[in-house]
């Protein structure tokens, strides 16, 4: 039996797990509704569910049901929607517009979106912690671990305090890995080793190249993410574009311009592609899925 191409597995996956989230977020008509309405909004429809299904190739990888592997894979994209939408607040970055509709704190209110923030960090654990993830209950709390250092100030909300900081600052190309290795890579990190947990234990020699490869399509996601945001227009991004400019903050193109921004992907790209040739065929989405994040927009 053929493979699916990349498109009708992604697209599949996505369709998929639309539903999957739509089950696992509360309903909107149960108290508190305004609430819950707001969290929906927040993560249904939009987005193109890059860690999912990052999530959902390494599961692949190691043989893991996609059962347990749609949980991990909600669990992390909960997490990113929450950082969204206080990203999104005015005492953040101050924008209205988000996948391509109104902010959650424009749609509602701010003191809504920041509620939102805190009750999807909080459904995200929920989730870790009552469904099973595996057989072996040490490696589930690893799991929950991971996603907690990943979401934390040695994570996520640390690489945002740094990007706060350094508004209108010139940083060295090491501290602007370093601020985007953990706002944007570690959750992306954790999407591909919390599917990969899900699965067969793996030995340290595979495990330690995927989280290799995870690090490479993390920093190289972000410099797309630069890069786009110097070329692209608002509609075609479904945020505003040039945000990062008007607000003076460093990135990869002010640093190197464009074309060196390019390049430093193109490099990265290969690196993440390297650190897979080991784990032979069964890695294969994860490869086509480094092409899609270096190479769909360029």
């Amino acid at each position: 039996m053929a493979l699916l191409t990349f498109q009708a597995w992604s697209g599949a996956h996505q369709n998929r797990f639309e539903d999957v989230l739509r089950n696992l977020l509360p309903s909107a008509d149960v108290a508190p509704q305004r609430l819950h309405a707001a969290m929906r909004y927040s993560v249904l429809d939009g987005g193109k569910r890059v860690r999912p299904l990052l999530a959902f190739a390494s599961g692949e990888l190691a043989g893991a049901d996609v059962a347990r592997v749609n949980i991990a894979a909600a669990a992390v994209e909960l997490i990113h929607a929450y950082s969204l939408v206080h990203d999104d607040m005015p005492c953040m970055d101050d924008d209205v517009l988000r996948r391509g509709k109104a902010t959650c704190h424009v749609q509602f209110d701010e003191a809504s979106a920041l509620l939102v923030g805190d009750a999807l960090q909080s459904l995200s654990f929920q989730l870790l912690a009552e469904h099973p993830l595996t057989d072996d209950p040490v490696r589930q709390l690893q799991m929950i671990k991971l996603l907690a250092a990943a979401s934390g100030s040695r994570g996520m909300a640390g690489g945002q305090a740094i990007d706060l900081d350094s508004v209108g600052k010139q940083l060295s190309l090491p501290e602007l890995e370093f601020m985007h290795i953990h706002k944007t890579g570690a959750l992306i990190r954790a999407a591909v080793m919390l599917g990969a947990y899900c699965g067969a234990a793996m030995g340290d020699t595979h495990l330690n190249r995927l989280d290799h490869f995870s690090k490479c399509v993390g920093l190289a996601f972000q410099v797309v993410d630069d890069v786009l945001d110097s070329e692209a227009d608002t509609a075609t991004l479904g945020k505003t574009a040039g945000k990062d400019a008007d607000n003076d903050k460093p990135t990869y193109v002010t640093l190197l311009g464009v074309q060196a921004a390019k390049k430093m992907a193109a490099e990265l790209h290969g690196e993440a592609l390297d650190a897979l040739v080991d784990l032979g065929q069964p890695a294969s989405r994860l490869r086509e899925l480094a092409d899609f994040i270096v190479l769909r927009k360029f």
